[in-house]
């Protein structure tokens, strides 16, 4: 039987390596569901197309390879695009694939009409329909091509009678197909760097994603500079949570002491990360950075010296070149100052601290205490993302994701879907604030229908935590009736799936809620009742921020009195 477009286009997503497509079959998809059921690719049926693009994500992320998703015409794709963001923002590779009424009906307002390149053009670094079948080898290879490029989202939209054609022509050059290289920095930005860095007398290393595989060099320039490594949220995962060099996180997710050293160094070597948080970064132009993306160079802060290269052939560079420093009372201030951190975080996140409320802190370190060594977190957005991020203490092989720069409420289960088919033996556990598992809760039966064990961990406060914060801050009372909310006991929600539910509602029960839950064969729901005032931890707040939660509680006190 001669080969359709459909089929061809599978066999090109089996040649570069995709494992599975993530979606809902309708009948302009119908084509390519009957070519994935041919192939060796597994087609994951989900219950949300958004789902579909965050699983899809989830993968991309991790791996670094390209992930596909679809939906079918109109609103099926229409909801893939929430979810794409994820992998846009987080520079993941994804094809997304839409399903189209046949040619025919184009231009005839027909039910479902949409048009799918003026939607996907702000999400994707690559968007074409395909109106012939001689068009398809060069598109599909010019789509994948811009997906691993970027990396970020390329899309296709795919009419049913273009799918069900005989396919023209074959796809050549697929070999080229494949994530992009790393590249040092050049000798002369070498040489630039190591003589401002010979010069400074104190030196803080601040490490982002791009420095992924690098946690060796990392730690022996550390060692040579006397400097201590500090990381963004991205960063977290890349070593230990007690290894000496690592001394925390920069911003709410983080600590103090970074925060001092940071503002008190001579030098910031900022390596692999577009840290968007300018508040945090030195003013005073002290700054050298280190990216593979030449326009991320100097827009976060002012900068001294900007250079284009990947973190590990970059590193290797530097520790050929720059001189060993003797001088660690600058280190041996941060580390003292980090201990001092980490015994407050040790003392909140104690379980024992309250008798009859669950603190949120707790719940992230019996997590991460109960947790396999490579286990993988994935995070969802809110004020979960505080507990999880800063009570997690991680090993340095376990892989944290989480909507770092999309920063979207709802994305967590669907990711953890995704990474979970790559290898089901490996433990997934998502922590997700109520509001966003509300979001996508569907998507547990996701898991459930495919066998996925995933674990997931909700802090039920009954509120959009952060959204309260965020108000406060700003001298507002919190919109108790927008932001506060019933839920179902989601213990009993996972039972009734098909799932396994354990329910926290008091300390006591916290730490065998959370290891039942891990331990059991399939996917699992954690109902942890958390206590909703909990104020996060602040690294460092400005005085008028002061203010301003000052006004916010006085307005809240008048008001509960007066009863307006």
């Amino acid at each position: 039987m001669a080969q359709t477009v459909a089929g061809q286009l599978v066999g090109v997503l089996e040649q570069v390596g995709v494992k599975h497509i993530f979606g809902l079959v309708g009948d302009s998809l119908n084509p390519l569901a009957d070519a994935v059921r041919r192939s060796q690719i597994e087609w994951i049926g989900v219950r949300h197309e958004e789902g579909a693009a965050l699983a899809a994500a989830g993968q991309a992320k991790l791996t670094g390879r390209l992930a596909v998703c679809a939906g079918t015409t109109g609103p099926g794709s229409n909801h893939l695009v929430a979810g794409l963001y994820e992998a846009s923002r987080d520079h993941a590779p994804v094809l997304a694939l839409s399903g189209d009424m046949p040619r025919k009906m184009h231009g005839t307002d027909f039910i479902q009409t949409t048009e799918p390149d003026l939607l996907f053009r702000d999400v994707s670094l690559y968007t074409e329909t395909i109106s012939t079948a001689e068009q398809v080898p060069a598109v599909i290879h010019q789509a994948i091509a811009a997906a691993y490029a970027g990396p970020g989202v390329a899309h296709l939209t795919l009419p049913q009678d273009v799918l069900s054609a005989k396919a023209e022509g074959t796809v050549s050059s697929v070999a080229t197909l494949r994530p992009r290289s790393e590249f040092a920095a050049a000798t002369g930005d070498i040489a630039q760097i190591t003589q401002r860095i010979d010069r400074a007398g104190s030196v803080v290393i601040m490490c982002g994603a791009g420095c992924r595989d690098a946690a060796d060099l990392l730690r022996a320039l550390s060692d040579r500079l006397k400097a201590p490594l500090i990381h963004t949220f991205r960063g977290k995962e890349l070593m230990a949570y007690d290894d000496p060099h690592w001394m925390g996180g920069l911003g709410m997710i983080g600590t103090r002491a970074v925060y001092n050293a940071v503002q008190h160094c001579d030098l910031l070597l900022m390596i692999g990360t577009d840290y968007p948080y300018s508040n945090f970064l030195p003013s005073k132009g002290n700054v050298i950075q280190i990216d593979e993306r030449p326009q991320v160079l100097g827009r976060r802060a002012p900068t001294a010296l900007g250079v284009a290269g990947s973190a590990r052939p970059t590193l290797k560079l530097l520790l050929e070149r720059v001189a060993p420093k003797a001088d660690g009372r600058f280190w041996d201030k941060v580390t003292h100052e980090r201990r001092r951190w980490d015994e407050m975080l040790d003392k909140q996140a104690n379980p024992a601290r309250d008798n009859d409320r669950i603190h949120p802190q707790a719940v992230a370190r019996a997590v991460s205490d109960a947790a396999r060594r490579d286990a993988i977190f994935v995070l969802d957005t809110g004020l979960n993302t505080l507990w999880s991020a800063n009570w997690i203490r991680q090993t340095g092989s376990q892989p944290i994701i989480a909507s770092f720069n999309n920063a979207a409420v709802g994305t967590a289960l669907g990711q953890a879907n995704g990474v979970q088919l790559l290898d089901r033996s490996r433990q997934v556990i998502a922590l997700v604030g109520d509001g966003g598992f509300n979001m996508l809760m569907g998507e547990f039966m996701t898991a459930v229908h495919h066998g996925l064990p995933v674990k997931v961990v909700v802090y039920n406060n009954s509120a959009l935590g952060l959204i309260t914060l965020e108000a406060e801050s700003v001298g507002i009372v919190p919109y108790r009736e927008a932001i506060e909310f019933p839920n179902p006991d989601f213990a009993a929600l996972a039972r009734a799936c098909g799932g396994h539910g354990f329910a926290a509602r008091e300390p006591g029960q916290l730490r065998d809620a959370v290891s039942e839950a891990l331990a059991v064969d399939g996917p699992a729901i954690v109902d942890a009742v958390v206590a909703a005032d909990e104020m996060p931890n602040m690294p460092h707040v400005e005085l008028e921020q002061i203010g301003h939660y000052a006004v916010a509680k006085i307005k809240e006190a008048v008001l509960a009195v007066t009863g307006g």
